[in-house]
């Protein structure tokens, strides 16, 4: 079965058509020959960019010598009204440190200690849920967004702060493209004209909600009255090289990238899963008579029996990976595969072309979930398979991710049967992250 995929541009366009149809759509700004390439130079008057597909380049950015290739700045500026100086766009000894307090709540034992509020807020998702046709990535958004004020604060959506919170963002998304002008025009004074007003209104906003939620917790951790949840677990964990722990102002920083990062990429995830399974029947009910036999409870231990429920989802995330692209910048200049690389060029790595290259994947654009237990896409996987980034930069949430995110799809799929909905075919297109232009619509009918 073959998905649908944003239709290329043509191979030369002007600069500022470019600039126009990267800021609509970042997928269908791009030409169809990048899907073969190894390496693409792109220069204009402002910056020059190479996208890179070799995974000798791509692995010597992320993995061997990352500390040469950081975030870039520019990029950052679109999100920064929200995200202030987050883990997400800092970059060198602030980064370093953010991540040693960051880590230890995302590992393996704590996962376990999780599960039981992930499983409550999956069961509140279904429960939720009604028959008939609808459109799905809303009700996917509230899903996440659910799971991540459970396992973050030990609240669910229906608190009234996390209602706000989730509220607020609906119309960040609605404002904010994936980059403003300032990720392309290097001038730094200029740049708070170039977020939009409702975009510096919302962020405040939600930036006000997760100082109440972070100042109450602090209230409760020095009551010694708090929840052992994940917010708890990062605001008591101190610095192992300083002894530091996270000021009020950085906390309300990685929680609300906690909250963009976590709920905006699953739904999105989610969301194209059950588009495929609806797309492709026989798979959809391989999964249900997997989620079938679980209990009716299932106990984290449980989630290893999902194995099959596991590789469709991993290739919903080759398909449809949430963050179609990721910007570093070089620190000094280099050679790749014979050109000239200058100092502060912009080098893109592209997990969206990355896994659909015809010369990495067999039957690139194919969903096959079946193709996870073959050599090849063991291979491909290794080389060319980047959902969730690699290296140190590696999403510290991806454990977390892959848990929710078959959690979710058993319990879904063992209650709902999702069809495709006649006329409603959906449109990929990168904003925050990769979702349908006019929504992902199914025909839910409820099981037994």
């Amino acid at each position: 079965m073959i998905p649908p995929k944003p239709q290329a541009r043509a191979d030369r366009v002007g600069l500022w058509r470019y600039l126009r149809l990267f800021r609509a759509d970042i997928l269908s700004a791009q030409p169809a020959r990048l899907y073969r390439a190894w390496m693409a130079e792109f220069r204009t008057p402002f910056f020059t960019s190479f996208l890179c597909n070799d995974p000798k380049l791509v692995a010597e950015v992320l993995t061997e010598r990352p500390e040469e290739f950081p975030k870039s700045e520019r990029v950052g500026e679109g999100l920064r009204p929200l995200l202030g100086r987050s883990v997400f766009v800092t970059n060198g000894e602030t980064w370093k440190r953010q991540r040693r307090i960051i880590d230890p709540a995302f590992e393996g034992g704590r996962l376990r200690d999780t599960f039981p509020a992930m499983l409550a807020a999956a069961q509140a998702a279904v429960a939720r849920l009604a028959e008939g046709a609808q459109e799905i990535e809303a009700p996917m958004s509230h899903a996440a967004a659910d799971v991540i004020f459970r396992t973050l604060f030990s609240i669910p959506i229906e608190h009234e702060l996390a209602t706000q919170v989730f509220t607020e963002f609906r119309a960040y998304q609605r404002s904010q493209p994936i980059l403003n002008l300032a990720a392309f025009v290097p001038l730094p004074r200029l740049l708070p004209r170039f977020h939009r007003r409702e975009t510096r209104r919302a962020a405040r906003a939600i930036r006000a909600l997760i100082a109440q939620l972070t100042a109450d917790r602090a209230q409760e951790i020095a009551a010694g009255a708090a929840p052992d949840d994940l917010a708890t677990k990062i605001m008591t964990t101190a610095d192992p090289q300083t002894g530091a722990r996270f000021a009020t102002a950085e906390m309300v920083d990685q929680v609300a990238i906690f909250f963009l990062a976590g709920h905006e990429t699953s739904a999105s995830a989610l969301a194209w899963s059950l588009y495929l399974l609806a797309r492709a029947p026989e798979v959809q009910e391989r999964v249900a008579a997997e989620a079938a036999e679980l209990p009716e409870n299932p106990a984290f231990s449980d989630m290893s029996k999902l194995k099959f429920t596991r590789d469709v989802f991993r290739e919903a995330l080759r398909l449809y990976p949430p963050v179609p692209m990721m910007v570093r910048e070089a620190r000094c200049p280099m050679r790749f595969r014979g050109r000239r690389v200058p100092k502060g060029a912009q080098i893109v790595l592209s997990p969206w072309h990355l896994h659909r290259h015809v010369r990495l994947w067999v039957e690139p654009d194919a969903f096959d979930p079946d193709r996870w237990q073959g050599e090849a896409a063991r291979v491909s996987a290794r080389e060319a398979y980047i959902p969730f980034s690699a290296g140190p930069r590696v999403c510290s949430g991806a454990g977390f991710a892959m848990v929710e995110g078959v959690l979710l799809l058993a319990l879904l799929a063992r209650a709902f049967r999702f069809d495709p909905v006649a006329g409603r075919e959906p449109v990929p297109v990168a904003h925050l992250t990769v979702r349908a232009r006019d929504g992902i619509w199914l025909q839910l009918s409820r099981r037994g």
